[in-house]
C-alpha cells in the first residue's frame, strides 16, 4: 500500500494451530508429514491455562476465543509497547463461524436437561465478535472493533482491511488474523454430507487424486503497525502488506466460477493495490483446499494472471487441514515464516499434478523472498488475496 498511503508493517506474529503452538513450532509443523489419517486435524490436549488467570475466566471463552487470546500473546510478546493511543489501535478480526462448540454443547443442554440450564454465558461465547472483542479487552484497544465473517475468504479480508485503517492514516496499529473451532459432530456431519469433506482421510491440495478437505482449527494475528513508527521505535519488522483485495464471483454458493474468473480478478486488483506487476511476484500461497472444483478453478486463475511459467506455488492445508476463516491469518503466518527461513515448505501430501502450476512438493524449496501473494476463497463467492513482501522490500 505504499504510494497510495502508509506503509504498512508486520511486527508482531502469533500461532495456534494443530501442528504447532507458538511459531517457531508453526515453522517446524509445516515442514512436516501432513494429515493422512481422518477427515479432521485438532490441537489435541488443548489447555488454555496458560492464558488465562484462572479456570472460571477460561471457562467462560469459547475455544475459538482461547485460540485467538493464546495467537495474540504471542504477537504482543514479540512486538514490544506500541507506544499509541489506545483509541488509534484497531483490532480487525476474522471468522467464519465463532463459537460452535458452545453452541452445540448448550442446544444438547438444553434438549436433555431444559431451557433454564442453558449457560448465560451461551451468546458471548458463541457471537462470531467474540474473538476480536476479547482481544480489545485484554489489552485496552479502543480503535475500530471489527470482524469479518466471508467465509474461507475472512481471514485474508481481514488483513487487507486491517492495512487500509494504517495506510489511511485512521490508525497507528492493528490486530488482525483470524481464529477458528468449529469441528464439531453437527459441522462436520454437514461438511461430509455436501461432499466437502475428504472420503480418502488425506489432505492432498492440486494432487490429481484430491477428494476433499481435512477440517482444521487454529488461529494466527499479526500486528500491523505504521512502518516509519515502527522503524522509529526499533522493533523488528517481520514483513510488509504491499495490498490487498477483495472481490465476488456472484456465481454459485459453494463452487467457484467457471475457469476461476473471480480469483483471477481479486489477484489482478491486488497487485494494482500493490502497485506491482505479476512479474514482480516470487511465491503464491494458494487457498489449495484439497477440493477438486476449487483446486481447478484456482490453478486456472493462476494461470491467467501469471502464465504458463508463472512463481512456484504452496498450499499448506495438506499440514493444516483446512481452518476455514482463519485459514488466511494461518496462511499469512507461513508466508512471514517463509520469508524469515528463505525456504518455501512442501504442499504435504500432494504427489502428481496436471494443473501446468509449478507446485512445491516433496522437499522445501530455497528461495530468495520476494512479494509474494497468499489467496482465500469462501462459499458464497468470496475471494480475497494479500500481498506481502519482506521486511527489506525497497
Amino acid at each position: 500500500m505504499d504510494g497510495r498511503g502508509h506503509r504498512v508493517a508486520v511486527t508482531g506474529l502469533g500461532v495456534v494451530a494443530p501442528c504447532g503452538i507458538g511459531v517457531d513450532a508453526y515453522w517446524q509443523g509445516l515442514l512436516g508429514p501432513g494429515v493422512t489419517s481422518g477427515r479432521s486435524t485438532t490441537i489435541v490436549d488443548w489447555d488454555p491455562m496458560p492464558w488465562y488467570d484462572s479456570p472460571k475466566e477460561a471457562r467462560r471463552a469459547d475455544r475459538v476465543e482461547q485460540f485467538a487470546i493464546a495467537a495474540a500473546t504471542e504477537a504482543f510478546s514479540g512486538c514490544g509497547d506500541l507506544d499509541a493511543d489506545p483509541g488509534r489501535i484497531g483490532v480487525i478480526f476474522a471468522t467464519g463461524v465463532g463459537g460452535l462448540h458452545s453452541l452445540e454443547e448448550q442446544i444438547l443442554n438444553r434438549l436433555e436437561r431444559g431451557e433454564r440450564r442453558v449457560s448465560p454465558f451461551l451468546v458471548p461465547m458463541m457471537m462470531a465478535n467474540a474473538s476480536g472483542a476479547a482481544i480489545s479487552m485484554r489489552w485496552g484497544l479502543q480503535g475500530p472493533n471489527e470482524t469479518i465473517c466471508t467465509a474461507c475468504a475472512a481471514g485474508t479480508h481481514a488483513i487487507g482491511n486491517a492495512a487500509r485503517l494504517i495506510a489511511w492514516g485512521r490508525c497507528d496499529a492493528v490486530v488482525t488474523g483470524g481464529s477458528e473451532a468449529c469441528g464439531t459432530r453437527t459441522a462436520m456431519a454437514g461438511f461430509g454430507n455436501m461432499t466437502a469433506l475428504t472420503t480418502a482421510g488425506v489432505s492432498r491440495p492440486f494432487d490429481v487424486d484430491r477428494d476433499g478437505f481435512v477440517m482444521g482449527e487454529g488461529a494466527a494475528v499479526l500486528v500491523l503497525e505504521e512502518w516509519e513508527r515502527a522503524a522509529a521505535r526499533g522493533v523488528t519488522i517481520l514483513g510488509e502488506v504491499l495490498g490487498a483485495a477483495s472481490n465476488a464471483d456472484a456465481h454459485h454458493i459453494t463452487a467457484p466460477s467457471p475457469g476461476g474468473t473471480g480469483a483471477a480478478t481479486c489477484m489482478r486488483l491486488a497487485l494494482e493495490d500493490a502497485g506491482i506487476g505479476p512479474d514482480t511476484i516470487t511465491q503464491i500461497n494458494a487457498h489449495g483446499t484439497s477440493t477438486p472444483l476449487n483446486d481447478a478453478a484456482e490453478a486456472e486463475a493462476v494461470r491467467t494472471v501469471f502464465g504458463e511459467d508463472g512463481p512456484p506455488l504452496v498450499s499448506i492445508k495438506g499440514v493444516t487441514g483446512h481452518a476455514l476463516g482463519a485459514a488466511g491469518a494461518l496462511e499469512a503466518a507461513a508466508v512471514l515464516l517463509s520469508m524469515r527461513h528463505r525456504l518455501i515448505p512442501p504442499t504435504a501430501n500432494t504427489k502428481v499434478v496436471d494443473l501446468g502450476i509449478d507446485v512445491v512438493m516433496g522437499d522445501p524449496r530455497g528461495w530468495e523472498p520476494g512479494p509474494t501473494i497468499s489467496n482465500n476463497f469462501g462459499f458464497g463467492g468470496h475471494n480475497g488475496s494479500v500481498v506481502l513482501a519482506p521486511a527489506g522490500n525497497p
